[in-house]
């Protein structure tokens, strides 16, 4: 895992806590936040998977 996979994916885990949280007490502004936050991070874990998948092909082609 890069660090692009691990911030995302505590990203989209905040953004969970938060929405859980503006449910819970009907605040709709707290549970939008957390809905963004979890695009955010999912974004970033996305972009952390593809860097990944780049990176061992690279080494892939390298080793062949």
């Amino acid at each position: 895992m890069n660090k692009d996979q691990v911030k995302g994916r505590m990203e989209t885990a905040k953004g969970d806590i938060k929405e859980a949280a503006g449910k819970m007490v009907g605040n709709d502004r707290l549970k939008t936040e957390g809905q963004a936050e979890q695009a955010a991070g999912k974004v970033q874990s996305k972009v952390g998977d593809v860097k990944n998948d780049v990176g061992n092909a690279i080494k892939n082609a390298i080793d062949r």
